[in-house]
């Protein structure tokens, strides 16, 4: 949005953007990044040989729900940013909390788990790979949604970049899933949310300058 148009905007008082608008441009957006992850993922990596099997299986959802709930939760976070003035919400906290509840029970399955396991049920065998593919699935999103946002009119820049970042992040986390082999709890907790953390990091740092009014 030009600097001149937003100006005008918050003369007449009316400081927010149409709902239609936001949900529109970020939906679709969302939509589209999302396909494009599945894609890359089933084309590229492929699915796991035995997801039939896993399917089955609590942790195998639990990697798919909780990326997209982080996702869900971001998303809430950067319709609300997308207009000026207006700060995250309840949805900010409510991600924080999911975190901390999937650090503390990924916790406490380590500490019961026997001492000469614990190192594999963090590192697992595609600690790196994890992090480094879902920071990379989610930057063709991030772009995108840098690209929606701008359209718009935040304010808070570093906070609506955060946003759109961990959106972009948990579609990807939740994307790589279907690929990904590891099944533990730990390993979720630490190396899926690293790689959700990475595009978070760029969208908070990358935000004040490409979010910008023209």
């Amino acid at each position: 949005m030009k600097t001149e148009a937003l100006i005008a905007m918050l003369a007449r008082g009316n400081p927010g953007v149409a709902p239609r608008a936001v949900d529109r441009r970020l939906g679709a957006t969302v939509a589209a990044g999302l396909t494009l992850a599945l894609v890359a993922v089933l084309a590229a990596l492929g699915p796991r040989a035995d997801i039939a099997a896993a399917a089955q299986l609590p942790m195998f959802w639990a990697k798919l729900v909780v990326p997209l709930a982080l996702g869900g939760l971001s998303f809430a976070s950067a319709r609300r940013l997308a207009s000026p003035g207006r700060r995250a919400g309840p949805s900010a906290a409510l991600a924080v909390a999911l975190l901390a509840m999937l650090w503390a029970v990924a916790a406490l399955d380590l500490a019961s788990a026997p001492a000469a396991t614990r190192p594999a049920l963090i590192l697992g065998a595609s600690a790196l790979p994890c992090v480094a593919l879902i920071a990379l699935l989610s930057l063709p999103l991030l772009a995108a949604l840098f690209v929606a946002l701008r359209s718009l009119a935040p304010t808070r820049l570093p906070a609506a970049g955060a946003a759109a970042g961990a959106l972009a992040g948990g579609i990807a986390a939740a994307a790589y899933a279907l690929h990904c082999t590891e099944m533990t709890l730990p390993f979720m907790a630490v190396w899926y949310v690293l790689g959700m953390a990475i595009p978070t990091v760029f969208g908070t740092l990358l935000a004040p300058r490409w979010l910008r009014w023209a």
